[in-house]
C-alpha cells in the first residue's frame, strides 16, 4: 500500500486547472466521455423506434435522449471521481482525462456528477414518464456502485455483471414510449447485456499492460490472454444465438433475422481470428466491428418491426 501511495505521488502532476472559459468548458465535457453517451443513446433511439407502429414524437425522442445523455454523463463522471487513482496510472487516461491531468480538482467533479444525475432524473420524470427517470437512475448508480466501486476493482468477472448498466438504456427508451417493459425491450436488453463483454475484452487485450500497472483485475490480466480469447469467441456465440432465438415467437422478423444471421456471422468471424492469431491488431479489429454490429442490428431490429407492426 505504501509503494502504491509513493508511486500516486510520484505520477501526480501539477495543478493545470483551465482558466479560460472555454478550458473549464471542455474539462467538465471529458469528464462526460461523449462517445460512449453516443452509443448508449443509439439503443434508446432504436428501442423507442421499434416500441409501437409510427414514429414518436420529436418531442419525446428529444426529452428522452436528453435525460438520457445528462444520466450517462452524471455515470461516466462520477466513474472519473472514483476511478482517479487507477486513471493516474494507466497510460491512457493519465493526461488525457481531467482529474488526473489536473485540469479540474475531485470535488468538482463530485458536485459536477451529482447535479447532472438529479437533473437527469427530474427532466425524465417531468417531460417523459417515471418509469423511464426509474430505470436511467437505476443504471446510473448500478453503474457507479456495483461495477466502478465494488466489481471493478475485485473480480475479472466485473464487466460481465456490471454490463448490466449499459443494458438498460433500450429499457429507457421502450419504457418512454409505452410506459411500460415489455418482452422485446427485455430481447433488446439481453442483447446488450451479452454483446458487452466481447466488446469490452477486445479492449481489455489492447490495455493489458495498463490494467495490469494500475492492478486492475480485467480478465487478460488475472486469466491471461488466450483465456480472454475464449471467453470472447463464447460469449460471441452466445450473442448470436440469442440474436435469433426471438424469432420464432414473431417478436421480430425475416429482414431482421437475415441482418442478424449476416452480422453474427462476421462477429463470429473476428472472434475466430482472434482465437487463430492471437495479435494485438486482431482484438483492434473485432473492437472496432463490434460497435458496427451493434448500431446496424438495432436498425435491422427498427426496420423489421416497422414493417412488422404496421
Amino acid at each position: 500500500m505504501a509503494s502504491r501511495e509513493r508511486l500516486l505521488t510520484t505520477l501526480s502532476v501539477t495543478d493545470s486547472r483551465p482558466v479560460s472559459l472555454r478550458e473549464t468548458i471542455s474539462a467538465y465535457l471529458n469528464l462526460t466521455k461523449p462517445r460512449i453517451i453516443v452509443l448508449l443513446l443509439l439503443t434508446t433511439l432504436g428501442a423507442m423506434l421499434a416500441a409501437e407502429p409510427g414514429l414518436p414524437s420529436l418531442g419525446l425522442v428529444v426529452a428522452t435522449l436528453l435525460g438520457g445523455a445528462l444520466s450517462a454523463a452524471a455515470a461516466n463522471t462520477l466513474n472519473c471521481y472514483l476511478d482517479r487513482d487507477i486513471d493516474r496510472l494507466m497510460e491512457r487516461t493519465r493526461e488525457r482525462r481531467a482529474l488526473p491531468a489536473g485540469r479540474l480538482v475531485p470535488a468538482q467533479a463530485l458536485r459536477f456528477g451529482l447535479m447532472l444525475a438529479a437533473l437527469s432524473f427530474i427532466e425524465l420524470a417531468l417531460l417523459v414518464n417515471l418509469l423511464a427517470a426509474v430505470l436511467a437512475q437505476a443504471a446510473l448508480w448500478f453503474y457507479v456502485f456495483v461495477y466502478t466501486g465494488w466489481l471493478k476493482r475485485s473480480t475479472p468477472s466485473n464487466i460481465v455483471i456490471g454490463g448490466a448498466a449499459g443494458a438498460v438504456p433500450p429499457l429507457v427508451g421502450w419504457a418512454a414510449v409505452t410506459g411500460r417493459i415489455d418482452l422485446p425491450a427485455l430481447y433488446l436488453f439481453a442483447i446488450v447485456f451479452f454483446w458487452t463483454p466481447p466488446h469490452f475484452w477486445a479492449l481489455a487485450l489492447l490495455l493489458k499492460r495498463e490494467y495490469g500497472q494500475a492492478r486492475v483485475p480485467m480478465l487478460p490480466v488475472v486469466r491471461g490472454d488466450d483465456e480472454t480469447r475464449r471467453q470472447i469467441l463464447l460469449y460471441t456465440l452466445l450473442l448470436v444465438a440469442l440474436t435469433v432465438i426471438m424469432v420464432p415467437f414473431q417478436l421480430v422478423g425475416a429482414l431482421y433475422l437475415a441482418a442478424a444471421l449476416i452480422l453474427g456471422g462476421l462477429f463470429l468471424y473476428y472472434a475466430v481470428r482472434l482465437v487463430r492469431e492471437g495479435t494485438q491488431r486482431a482484438a483492434a479489429r473485432l473492437f472496432g466491428y463490434s460497435i458496427v454490429y451493434l448500431a446496424l442490428l438495432f436498425t435491422a431490429v427498427v426496420v423489421d418491426r416497422q414493417l412488422l407492426l404496421s
